[in-house]
C-alpha cells in the first residue's frame, strides 16, 4: 500500500516546491527559523522587507536586538528567534567564514537550527536528499500510516526506510503540499482526497 500511497503523491504533487522565497543558503536558513510557528506566507512578508536591508550575517549582525526585533515582530516569538539568529550569524563569522556550512552536523550546532530546519536547507539549498518532518509531515506520515512516530525522528527515521534516496526531498514536499490542501489538522478534506481509497484513517473522519 506504501507504494501505491507514494506514486499517487508523486503524481498529484509533482513539481511542488517550497513556499518560502530566498536567494541564498543564508536567507533560506534564516526564513526557515522564522518560520517556526508561522506561516510561510507571513516569513515572505516579513522577509521581502528584512532582506533588502540585511541579508548577510554581517548586516543581520549590525541591525542589534533591538532593530531586528521590530523587523521580525509580526512572526510570533520574535524575541528568542532574534537572539538565535543572532547568534547564528555571529557562528558563521566566526567559525564558518561567513557561509553557511554545507553539512548538517555543522547546521544542527546553529542556534535555533533543529533537524527540520537543518533537513531543509541542506534538502532545498545544497540538493542533497533529506526530509524534514515538519507538523504537516508529520500529521500525514502518521496518518497514512507511512512512518509511525511520536517523535519527529521516529517518523523521519520510518519515512527514509520506505522512500527512496533518490525522492526524499521531493517526497517531503509532497507531503507538506498534501497536508496545506487536503489533509488538515482539524477538518481534513476526505471526500477530495486522491489517497481515500488507500488511506487507513480516512474512515475515522468521513463518518463524522
Amino acid at each position: 500500500m506504501h507504494a501505491q500511497q507514494l506514486e499517487i503523491l508523486e503524481k498529484t504533487y509533482s513539481g511542488a516546491i517550497p513556499e518560502l522565497k530566498f536567494n541564498s543558503p543564508f536567507e533560506l536558513l534564516i526564513a526557515v527559523i522564522l518560520s517556526a510557528q508561522c506561516t510561510d506566507k507571513r516569513v515572505n512578508l516579513v522577509t521581502e522587507k528584512l532582506f533588502k536591508i540585511a541579508n548577510t550575517p554581517q548586516k543581520i549582525l549590525s541591525l542589534g536586538q533591538t532593530k531586528l526585533e521590530e523587523e521580525i515582530k509580526s512572526c510570533g516569538f520574535y524575541r528568542m528567534k532574534a537572539k538565535n539568529i543572532l547568534m547564528t550569524c555571529k557562528m558563521l563569522i566566526d567559525d564558518f567564514g561567513g557561509e553557511v556550512p554545507t553539512n548538517f552536523d555543522d547546521l544542527i550546532k546553529l542556534p535555533g537550527v533543529g533537524r527540520k530546519t537543518a533537513n531543509v536547507v541542506m534538502s532545498v539549498a545544497f540538493k542533497e536528499p533529506a526530509i524534514a518532518v515538519d507538523t504537516h509531515v508529520f500529521r500525514i506520515a502518521n496518518r497514512l500510516k507511512l512512518a509511525i512516530g511520536n517523535t519527529p525522528l521516529e517518523v523521519e527515521l520510518g519515512l527514509q526506510k520506505i522512500i527512496p534516496r533518490e525522492k526524499w526531498s521531493d517526497a517531503h514536499h509532497w507531503l507538506i503540499w498534501h497536508g496545506r490542501k487536503i489533509c488538515k489538522a482539524q477538518r481534513p478534506l476526505c471526500d477530495e482526497c486522491p489517497l481515500k481509497k488507500v488511506c487507513p484513517s480516512a474512515k475515522n473522519f468521513l463518518k463524522n
